[in-house]
């Protein structure tokens, strides 16, 4: 869920508890935390309003000065629905987070991840990609997704939705600028090294 840079402090510190969106389609669940710019977010409420039932006690939690600013900024085609979110912060920690810092990692574990490279890689379009991306990632911390990905021939988009799914399984951190290994990505490619280095010729 896209969250604009002026909202996020607000909703980190609770002081923005409302989002206004115009949405053709419904991109946000109630009952559902999401992982956004401004941290983990809960959507405690999803509802359709006309813009004119927009109240002044909204506003304000949105972070707007009356109504009719909250309407003037709404963005997209007018014909679309306006949706009310009721959100708040999380303060529980990522649960990606805590995966990338658990590098203690068994034969078990090193195994597990290793059928779930495997999977992506079948399911990949263009073949096998996931050693290839670990090791340019190791290899060339803090360096921009676009000169990875032409490094390794790939197009920039499709290289940072695979990126996202290597950091789902723990194993990567995105940085500011570019990506590295966390520790658990670190400690499962030690493993594989040594596993390969045991294996008989």
């Amino acid at each position: 869920m896209l969250i604009e840079k002026r909202l996020q402090a607000g909703i980190r510190d609770g002081s923005i508890t409302v989002m206004f969106r115009r949405w053709r389609a419904r991109q946000a669940t109630a009952g559902k935390t999401y992982r956004t710019a401004a941290g983990l977010v809960a959507v405690d409420e999803v509802r359709v309003l006309a813009p004119s039932k927009i109240t002044r006690r909204d506003a304000l939690a949105a972070g707007y000065g009356s109504a009719d600013e909250a309407r003037a900024d709404l963005r997209g085609d007018p014909a679309d629905p306006v949706y009310l979110l009721r959100v708040r912060p999380v303060f529980t920690p990522d649960p990606r987070s805590v995966l990338a810092d658990d590098d203690d990692l068994g034969p078990a574990d090193v195994a597990e991840i290793t059928r779930r490279l495997d999977r992506l890689d079948r399911a990949g379009p263009t073949g096998p990609w996931t050693a290839a991306t670990l090791a340019i990632i190791a290899e060339r911390p803090e360096v921009r997704a676009p000169d990875l990905a032409a490094s390794l021939g790939r197009e920039t988009a499709p290289f940072k939705l695979d990126v996202r799914k290597l950091k789902n399984l723990g194993l990567t951190i995105s940085l500011r600028v570019g990506y590295r290994l966390s520790p658990r990505g670190a400690a499962y490619l030690r493993a594989r090294s040594s596993q390969e280095r045991t294996v008989p010729r």
